[in-house]
């Protein structure tokens, strides 16, 4: 991409961690812990990288993805920004995942004005172009997902009595924050909520005592550990409600096989982009070059895993604004770019979801499809819902 002029290349600008040669991304991930189930996003990332460096790099510079493991613990996630900035001296810090773990290190970031991109989390903190102008969400807010699920209950199931299971952080409670939102005058229809911490060892009292309250729609609002514990307790409880499973732990392969093919069947979610595993996809463009991506570059990732399509949609989005940045490789134009995104579709994302961003705008991501659970894969069904925040 670089421009003429007057016969002459054009003038190259670069922060640290870009040179002629080189463009150093940083990255975090729960590559071990309660939230392990998630890092194969990382490694996907990492691999995506890998072939655009097979290719030539983005605009002649290879990537130097970096990437180290916090846990899923805040304090470990400070740790390694600091190691990326101050030691490694990426140029970005692109995908770091969980909202406790970004929380934690956005105002470090932000005060050093180094890119925090394309969060893995939903919280809408993430998005607050005004208080953390360096920091971009991706996928849409956490708040717009339980706005969803309520346009999708009240015109579906009006009379719910509604259960919800939900983790005790931003996850958790922005989800729910956005499902009392969006039913409005009807919130009532939420008869119960317990929340639940991350490292409690299982959820099933909790389950118990939310099946106690008489719902017949359940909201699990979960990491995949506990997603999988969900599902299976109330399976094993012989509870039938309509239930929602919220879409940070909607995986085929890490959460509905592990907690039994039988047992998800019928579970109800929301998404935006595809599912690997569903054979409709086969002779879709997109997916045709994510599965030779796959064939080529990570022949054991499973395409049926939520995060291993997640990986390489984030990583296809972080590699455009690169390109788009050119030879201005400075930490301020790697923002500018990304806050200009213009009608984006990854390989991955279901038709109709296109990723636009402005100055004004950090989240890229803001529409959703329902989804069903039957077989082996999610049904989509429905139009594609906005769940924009106002």
């Amino acid at each position: 991409m670089a421009v003429t002029c007057s016969g002459t290349l054009a003038q190259k600008s670069y922060d640290t961690g870009a040179s002629d040669t080189e463009i150093k991304i940083g990255n975090i991930m729960p590559y071990s812990g309660p939230a392990s189930a998630y890092g194969i996003a990382g490694i996907i990332e990492a691999a995506y990288f890998r072939m655009i460096n097979d290719r030539g790099g983005i605009n002649g510079r290879k990537i130097n993805f970096i990437s180290y493991d916090d846990g899923y613990s805040p304090a470990k996630a400070v740790e390694q920004a600091r190691r990326l900035v101050e030691s490694d001296e990426v140029l970005a810090v692109f995908g770091p995942l969980g909202t406790p773990s970004n929380a934690a290190i956005q105002k470090y970031l932000n005060l050093n004005k180094v890119p925090q991109l394309f969060v893995a989390a939903g919280a809408t903190r993430f998005g607050d172009h005004r208080e953390f102008p360096w920091t971009m969400a991706f996928q849409p807010p956490y708040q717009s997902e339980g706005r969803i699920y309520a346009k999708y209950l009240l015109a579906e199931k009006p009379d719910a009595r509604i259960a919800v299971l939900h983790q005790n952080d931003d996850l958790g409670k922005e989800v729910l924050k956005g499902l009392r939102e969006g039913l409005g005058d009807k919130a009532s229809m939420i008869v119960a909520a317990e929340s639940y911490e991350v490292t409690e060892p299982t959820i099933d009292s909790h389950v118990l005592n939310l099946k106690a309250s008489g719902a017949d729609t359940f909201l699990s609002v979960t990491t995949p550990k506990s997603a999988v514990q969900s599902i299976r307790k109330v399976a094993e409880l012989g509870w039938k409600p309509l239930y929602i499973q919220g879409y940070a732990s909607a995986s085929v392969g890490s959460v509905m096989e592990p907690a039994g093919i039988e047992n998800s069947q019928g579970i109800v979610s929301a998404y935006y982009a595809k599912d690997g595993s569903d054979p409709q996809w086969k002779a879709d463009d997109g997916m045709k070059r994510f599965y030779a991506f796959l064939a080529d570059y990570a022949p054991t990732a499973r395409a049926s895993d939520i995060s291993v399509v997640y990986g390489y949609g984030a990583a296809q989005t972080m590699a455009q604004v690169l390109m788009q940045a050119g030879d201005t490789l400075t930490r301020a134009n790697v923002m500018k770019q990304a806050a200009s995104l213009k009608d984006f579709v990854p390989d991955t994302m279901v038709p109709g979801v296109r990723l636009n961003t402005s100055a004004t705008d950090f989240y890229p991501i803001e529409q959703l499809q329902m989804m069903r659970f039957k077989g082996h894969a999610w049904e989509m069904f429905g139009p594609v819902i906005d769940g924009h925040l106002e």
